[in-house]
């Protein structure tokens, strides 16, 4: 999911991505607003072989951003698997990112969730990330970013928020080197949200040449609140497709299966 920061959306990417990623399940938010603050460490990993940014690693921010002319885009679904009781959810969230240069990339998701008795707003994810360091020699990297929230339909129902972090990571080396991400975020103008500030965790371990191992958690009781973990795999030198299971830190009800497809052209 998502290079949303996108690529947010290296997003996985805002940071961003994707980050970045993600952003998820029931799109009622309140709030107006935004203020673009944030900060972050990280590198590009998974395949020696291509580099395909994201803006996230599942859904916390990566420092990996779309490189200059370049635009990676990528369909995430979500789904609790409960097709026929109350309470199910598939989630559609196309996303894209442009790499303008200067290690600045801009994208914007769009997020569409079906819930079974209810309609919920469609809401529009632009998003912003700078790569503001990057140390290639010792493996780590720093970005900045935001993403904004705001529905497009059913306005009544949903207002803006934004969210805003700051992650750090650094890549051991070794043909099986892995990264490893921290850091911290909080969301602007969320007064609903039980917690609008809390810290990101992300690990990454390349398992084979293609195969690759993806973890990710955002503390607290709000949109974000998930642990992520899933197999990503290379499809191609510029594509990969990530399946893995959501942890909701607030209800089983809200665990989700995913799958993530992107690529980068």
């Amino acid at each position: 999911m998502a290079l949303d920061d996108l690529h947010y959306h290296s997003q996985r990417r805002l940071l961003s991505a994707h980050f970045l990623r993600t952003n998820r399940i029931k799109m009622r938010n309140r709030g107006g607003n935004i203020i673009w603050l944030a900060a972050a460490f990280a590198v590009c990993l998974l395949t020696q072989r291509a580099a395909i940014c994201q803006s996230t690693i599942l859904n916390v921010p990566s420092s990996d951003v779309v490189a200059t002319k370049k635009v990676y885009v990528e369909f995430d679904f979500i789904t609790n698997y409960a097709w026929e009781r109350h309470g199910s959810f598939q989630n559609y969230v196309p996303r894209a990112v442009v790499g303008i240069g200067h290690n600045v990339e801009v994208g914007a998701n769009i997020s569409y969730t079906h819930v079974s008795g209810e309609t919920l707003p469609i809401e529009l994810q632009p998003n912003i990330k700078w790569r503001f360091y990057s140390n290639e020699a010792n493996g780590t990297a720093a970005v900045v970013g935001c993403m904004l929230y705001t529905p497009i339909t059913e306005r009544e129902r949903a207002n803006t928020l934004a969210h805003c972090y700051t992650v750090a990571s650094k890549r051991f080396s070794g043909k099986y080197g892995p990264r490893f991400s921290g850091g911290a975020y909080g969301l602007l103008h969320a007064e609903d949200q039980k917690n609008r500030y809390g810290a990101v965790i992300g690990y990454e371990q390349k398992l084979t040449g293609r195969v690759g191992l993806l973890v990710d958690w955002t503390t607290g009781d709000n949109r974000l609140g998930y642990l992520n973990s899933a197999l990503n795999f290379l499809t191609n030198r510029n594509s990969s497709l990530s399946a893995g299971y959501s942890v909701a830190n607030h209800g089983r009800g809200k665990n989700a299966l995913f799958l993530y497809y992107g690529t980068q052209f």
